[in-house]
């Protein structure tokens, strides 16, 4: 926990060799960079997936609709706002997942906005060089939430995809935020700073967070200082041009 040596472990891999990732480390599958050129087809079993990991996020083959992964269990938001849980032979092409185990709690007595959570949360953080899952369960007034339709290839980069997403205003509901954050060193690999899915209640809506107000509720941190990447080995991977980050697209992407 946050108490002991900590370390930073990189880790890069071909799908599949490891049985299970190791504890308190973020599991990744593919790179950012890769999802926003639109390499879009996933080698990696949802169920294959599960088990390295119980809580997080991310999309499936063809771009088709938002994860979110939280108590084991992994959810499909498509592009209509229908939630469905996936079946295992499903793949994804993009998707970070840890085993949760909570390091930190944080009470959210006050109303405040999206921005104003991620400030007390980085507030609370004992370094921001470590990769940490987040979790917040409460009441919000509002969450703007979207999803992606599903792609056909050949596949356009992500930023074109985002131009035409449906976007879900959701008010007044109960549910958990389930994210990431991430350190700027991470650009090009996962989303630096925070990212977040929303699940509702009752399991019946959610998407991508654009943006939430958040009336009160439970922060869960947990500290993950290993970071494992597993990197495709199909030829798009392979002939990709990662060699450029693009800071303004991912924004564009992400808000």
């Amino acid at each position: 926990m946050l108490q002991r040596l900590a370390m930073f472990l990189l880790l890069v891999c071909a799908l599949g060799i490891l049985a299970q990732a190791p504890q308190e480390t973020l599991y990744q599958v593919s790179t950012l960079n890769a999802l926003m050129l639109g390499i879009y087809d996933g080698q990696m079993p949802v169920k294959t997936l599960l088990r390295h990991g119980d809580f997080g996020l991310g999309t499936f083959t063809g771009l088709d609709g938002e994860m979110l992964v939280l108590d084991g269990k992994c959810y499909q938001i498509k592009s209509d706002g229908s939630v469905v849980k996936v079946s295992g032979t499903v793949t994804t092409p993009f998707a970070a997942v840890t085993m949760f185990n909570s390091d930190q709690t944080l009470k959210i007595e006050a109303p405040m906005s999206l921005a104003d959570l991620e400030t007390r949360i980085d507030a609370a953080l004992p370094t921001a060089n470590w990769f940490y899952a987040i979790k917040v369960t409460g009441t919000f007034t509002l969450v703007k939430a979207r999803s992606v339709p599903k792609q056909q290839a050949p596949y356009q980069p992500l930023v074109e995809v985002v131009k035409t997403q449906p976007v879900f205003q959701l008010q007044q509901v109960n549910g958990t935020l389930v994210g990431f954050r991430c350190p700027a060193f991470a650009a090009g690999v996962n989303v630096p700073g925070y990212h977040f899915h929303f699940l509702r209640e009752d399991a019946q809506a959610g998407g991508h967070v654009l943006e939430a107000q958040l009336v009160s509720g439970t922060v869960t941190i947990d500290a993950t200082p290993a970071f494992l990447l597993a990197l495709p080995s199909d030829t798009a991977f392979k002939n990709a041009d990662l060699s450029t980050d693009k800071p303004a697209d991912v924004q564009k992407v992400e808000k």
